[in-house]
């Protein structure tokens, strides 16, 4: 595991009622409209019922990340989400299909700061760019992309989880993160997890995605398997749902930048 000692403290995150109470969510937009009521999806993240757990996590892969977009409203969210990762209702369960990749809140809620790291990426940036929406000129992407050392401070301590579900959630949440020039330079310590972890995933899209790491760092991938059928992810029988979408947004049937 990455040396923590350099990296953003816990208490560095603003506390959950914090972001709750002192962001003025009426005057942020989401995806359909004034973001008010963003607050109430947030705490029922954490709800006793699994249905309203499932139904809030629904909520902000559809209102909050919809379709990949970032919007005024994803950077608090996010926030709070990396701050209530350490809360023990983040282990109780969430409802699934047969599409859902496993794993209890916890590795929903790194799964779903994964999905909002992976649209500032610097492939992502340089995307934007050749398409002539570059990163800079949309605030939503430039209050993300700010926030990743505080993103991967919070997911980073869950790598060595004792939860497969989670330490994969983890480690593949820290891998765009970590294209933020302030952490580049933990890459290496991930490294030996990306391949023993990742890289020995029964679920093919993080075999992926560890491949994808590792040579995109000039690491070695020798040895790991990916998706045998390179156009299974395009099959839409196969396609994973808006809350399990491949950990990795550079490849499969990626969209030009929405904004």
């Amino acid at each position: 595991m990455t040396d923590t000692h350099e990296l953003p403290p816990r208490d560095a995150l603003p506390a959950p009622y914090e972001t709750l109470t002192q962001t003025n969510w009426a005057d942020l937009e989401h995806a359909y409209g004034p973001a008010d009521d963003v607050p109430k999806m947030l705490v029922a993240l954490l709800d006793t019922n699994q249905a309203v757990r499932t139904k809030a996590l629904d909520h902000i892969h559809q209102v909050v990340h919809h379709q990949n977009t970032l919007y005024e409203a994803t950077a608090p969210a996010a926030l709070y989400v990396a701050a209530i990762l350490p809360d023990p209702r983040t282990t109780c369960s969430v409802d699934k299909d047969h599409r859902s990749f496993p794993g209890n809140m916890r590795a929903e809620l790194l799964g779903w700061i994964n999905s909002i790291a992976n649209e500032v990426t610097d492939v992502a940036e340089a995307d934007g760019i050749k398409h002539g929406f570059p990163l800079d000129d949309y605030p939503p992407a430039v209050a993300v992309r700010d926030m990743r050392p505080l993103l991967f401070s919070a997911a980073v301590a869950y790598t060595d989880d004792s939860d497969r579900h989670v330490r994969e959630a983890a480690i593949a949440a820290c891998i765009p993160l970590l294209d933020d020039p302030q952490v580049r330079h933990h890459r290496a310590a991930l490294v030996p997890l990306i391949r023993e972890i990742l890289g020995t995933s029964e679920l093919w899209q993080y075999r992926e995605r560890a491949i994808d790491a590792l040579d995109a760092w000039g690491e070695d991938s020798t040895g790991l398997e990916g998706q045998r059928d390179p156009f299974l992810f395009c099959n839409t029988t196969s396609v994973p749902d808006h809350r399990t979408r491949y950990p990795g947004a550079d490849a499969g049937c990626s969209e030009d930048p929405p904004f």
